[in-house]
């Protein structure tokens, strides 16, 4: 069975099952800063179950793209490591249990329709202390109790939130791998190769709370989560994940490119797996918006296609072949995520660029580790540090047996443990994060089950009377709060904006008899309503209470004018900088627009003028926001473009600028562009990881900015005492006579240092069969100094010299050791390194010429006669 059809099989039996099927959510998480990635199944569904929003459907089921990268020296030395895979799961928020859960998953994995497991093949584990599994397993499924096998570990705990015990189903298969009964290990559960695990069914029964202890939750969940992969190994009855229908495209493919053969040897089948697999991740990554950075998700993905370019190399590959790789990827897997046939060719651009920076980049590492084993030699070391080491490796990509093998041609180990070392510290180090990160919110509350109507009416409306039906204060519903009090308030209808897709809240009024309460800013409740944050201003508010609710009509205005221009900017930068653009993040309220997007490279001052230009074309051709209702389908087909990480209904709302701009967006606007007046850019500028942002106001704030350059503009005016035309004129003069007083004050410093060489010349003293010179110098900084170090040099070609200049209370250094001493084993880097530190500062360089510097220039005349004893 190939892989798509298990993942269709999957979709299509859960869906008989009353379940709504999840699309796969981007690896990108969406409004959960504290996931790197979406590394299971249930990640972009953990608000629904901690309780923080509703699903409409409380069954769901979905194949979601996930990226995990602790063990990555693991992928392709095993049979079903991966840095990318996909996670077949079945939820249930609040509806079915465990026998439902447990009963399904039997149906599935052994009727002939479906999976179509032999029975006798299947064992399960359970919790010890969950009698209720263990008789669903033994009596409603009719499962031996042999092949229930209890575990302590079987309790899925990932701290605050949700938790509970767990179930896990095996796949035995067969003696052929592993046939040592007295092996401790070798059962369901235990460290082996035969029992495969397949299918994990946690029951979220359980609140973990912020005290350490358990209670009920408030509603059961399930969740559960499978190895498409590990379906497909066995389906397809092959050794490992890497044989399947999944990988091998990408392995043959590989391996025609470099002229070797899969199977022929365990070195070139790893190189063939890693590559396989990383190419996976990383071309999803990078159609996810992911672009090759030096921090966060970027590294990540910079790492991952080093390590397979070093791979390929392995193979004879060097050169850029990654990125051939990409149409491969989108043949696999472009059925049920055409994101990577959809991009490939920006795929394959980013790939290919970062390949051939990559390249270059091993050639400065091959740099550097020549200066580590020349740095050890002279130090008398034979062995380059397992820090060393590391580095070479984190940040140029040099894999451990590449230091290894030059190590050893220049006559050296390499320290093995120390690297371990260093290596271990960064998984600790990303398993403490991921362990921070998984952590949910504890479920309940008294919104968790409030099923009070609250109609939204303020797309049109920025003034409704209304009925107050709930207010909490203190985490309780309460019937009435009084001045000074602050609180959450539910009213039957609202006119105020709930903050969500980058659109902050409406501010404003409630006004009633007797009552006044100003709403700060609002959220939505678990079941969808819009929840006011309410402070009382004077007198007493009611259940119960009809009253008046009114928006800040000033600050909405200003707000539906930046959310409009945020959508002309997306298209302005997709027809400047490319299709590939789209929006990472936003944020509109009324003072300005900061609109984040995925972009490789800089943005050009040329490029920002057009897009600017764009933009305000835009609004002065005067086009009509029509806003439509429509189905999702019929949507996509008008070629709406959906927003980053927004997730969408059956029926989406469509904002149509002209024929210029079509978007899904659940947010406010104006009537017509040129309600908003003028747009001008602030800012731009890059935030890591590929991702670019640009600030931008509209209206009102983009007269005022424009108001406050142009008042910074008339005082540059006055300080030059030139009219506001003159000003450029008037700057390039002034840079001109600059740059002459610069090249004066560089040829005065020459004769300065010149002069200052002379007088030092007669303070040579003879050490053993060495000059030396250890003097105090005048030279305002670490330029002239080393000018006056040059000098000398000329003047004194076999003295070795130590100069030290004290310079605001510090002091710098500089010695020179001429060829003939550094042979005799005298090292400038060395010598500067303890003359530094007598006046508590540090430094070094090669062995012929280095600088440094001190923090207490009142030791000076010591360190110079220490550098007199060293030489001597």
């Amino acid at each position: 069975m190939k892989a798509s059809e298990i993942r269709s099989k999957w979709i299509e039996f859960f869906a008989s099952k009353g379940h709504k099927i999840e699309p796969s959510a981007s690896l990108v998480p969406h409004n959960d800063p504290s996931l790197l990635w979406i590394n299971a199944g249930m990640a972009p569904l953990k608000p629904y179950f901690d309780g923080r929003e509703k699903p409409e459907n409380p069954r769901l089921a979905n194949s979601q793209k996930c990226i995990r990268t602790n063990d990555i020296e693991n992928v392709g030395k095993t049979r079903r490591h991966h840095t990318f895979f996909e996670m077949l799961g079945n939820f249930s928020i609040g509806d079915y249990f465990k026998e439902e859960t447990i009963t399904w998953a039997w149906e599935f994995l052994t009727s002939k329709e479906w999976i179509g497991f032999d029975p006798e093949r299947l064992s399960v584990t359970v919790y010890p202390e969950d009698e209720e599994a263990f008789k669903l397993w033994n009596e409603k499924v009719g499962l031996p109790a042999e092949r229930i096998i209890k575990l302590d570990e079987n309790f899925w705990d990932i701290g605050e939130g949700p938790c509970g015990p767990c179930t896990e189903i095996f796949y035995d298969r067969g003696e052929a791998y592993g046939n040592d009964m007295n092996d401790p290990e070798m059962y369901p559960g235990g460290e082996n190769e035969r029992y495969l695990e397949v299918w994990n069914l946690v029951f979220s029964q359980f609140n973990h709370n912020k005290d350490g202890s358990y209670t009920p939750l408030p509603n059961k969940n399930i969740d559960t989560g499978a190895g498409l992969e590990r379906f497909a190994s066995i389906l397809q009855n092959v050794d490992s994940n890497f044989d399947t229908d999944l990988f091998q495209p990408m392995i043959q493919r590989t391996a025609a490119l470099a002229g070797v053969k899969y199977n022929d040897s365990v070195e070139i089948d790893v190189a063939l797996k890693v590559i396989a697999d990383h190419i996976r991740t990383v071309a999803f990554a990078v159609g996810d918006g992911v672009l090759p950075s030096n921090e966060g998700r970027g590294y990540v993905i910079r790492r991952l296609l080093r390590r397979a370019v070093r791979y390929g190399k392995v193979l004879g590959l060097d050169r850029p072949f990654l990125y051939e790789l990409t149409t491969t990827v989108g043949e696999v897997m472009g059925v049920y995520y055409p994101e990577v046939i959809d991009k490939q060719e920006f795929i394959a651009k980013v790939i290919k660029t970062e390949e051939e920076r990559f390249h270059e980049t091993l050639s400065d590492g091959l740099a550097i580790l020549a200066d580590i084993s020349a740095a050890a030699k002279s130090e008398g070391r034979t062995v380059i540090s397992g820090p060393e080491a590391f580095k070479l490796y984190d940040t140029y990509g040099f894999p451990f047996d590449l230091t290894e093998d030059y190590a050893a041609e220049h006559g050296l180990t390499v320290d093995r443990e120390g690297f371990d070392a260093s290596m271990q510290e960064q998984r600790d180090r990303a398993r403490a994060g991921r362990q921070e990160s998984e952590s949910m919110k504890v479920q309940g509350g008294p919104l968790a089950d409030l099923e009070v109507k609250s109609e939204f009416v303020g797309y049109t409306d920025l003034l409704t009377e209304a009925k107050v039906v709930a207010i909490v204060a203190g985490d309780a519903l309460v019937d009435s709060v009084s001045e000074g009090q602050t609180c959450q308030v539910i009213l039957d209808k609202t006119p105020f904006y709930a903050e969500s897709g980058g659109q902050v809240s409406d501010q404003g009024l409630l006004r009633g008899a007797g009552v006044t309460a100003k709403v700060q800013g609002l959220f939505k409740a678990p079941q969808g309503q819009h929840v006011h944050m309410v402070s009382v201003e004077s007198g007493e508010l009611r259940v119960g209470d009809v009253i008046q609710a009114e928006v800040d009509a000033s600050k909405r205005g200003d707000i539906i004018k930046n959310h409009t221009a945020t959508h002309l900017l997306h298209k302005a930068l997709k027809d400047v900088l490319g299709t590939h653009v789209n929006q990472a993040g936003s944020l509109v309220e009324p003072q300005r627009l900061r609109f984040d997007f995925s972009h490789f490279g800089s943005i050009t001052p040329e490029e920002l003028t057009e897009i600017e230009r764009q933009v305000n074309e835009q609004i002065w051709n005067r086009l009509n926001v029509n806003i439509e209702l429509k189905a999702i389908d019929e949507a996509k087909e008008m070629g709406a473009m959906a927003l980053f990480g927004e997730k969408y209904g059956d029926i989406v709302r469509v904002v149509q600028i002209g024929d210029y701009s079509l978007e899904l967006c659940g947010g406010c606007h104006v009537n017509n562009t040129s309600e908003i007046g003028m747009f001008k850019l602030v800012s731009e500028s890059g935030i890591g990881s590929g991702v670019r942002r640009i600030e931008a106001v509209t209206g009102r704030g983009a007269y005022l900015f424009v108001e406050s350059q142009l008042e910074l503009l008339k005082q540059s005016a006055a300080l030059l005492k030139a009219n506001v035309a003159d000003v450029p004129k008037r700057i390039e003069g002034l840079n001109q006579q600059l740059k002459e007083a610069a090249r004066e004050t560089e040829s005065l410093q020459s004769k300065l240092s010149a002069m200052e060489a002379g007088s030092l010349t007669d303070q040579v003293v003879q050490v053993g069969d060495t000059q030396v010179l250890a003097a105090r110098v005048d030279a305002p900084n670490m330029d002239a100094l080393r000018t006056v170090a040059d000098e000398l040099k000329v003047k004194l070609p076999d003295a070795v010299l130590v100069l030290g200049a004290p310079a605001d209370g510090k002091v710098n250094f500089v010695v020179a050791v001429p060829a003939e001493k550094v042979k005799q084993g005298l090292h400038a880097g060395k010598i500067v390194k303890e003359v530094a530190a007598v006046c508590g500062g540090g430094g070094g360089g090669r062995p012929d010429m280095a600088q440094a510097g001190g923090k207490d220039a009142s030791k000076l005349d010591e360190a110079l006669k220490l550098a007199v004893s060293l030489i001597g």
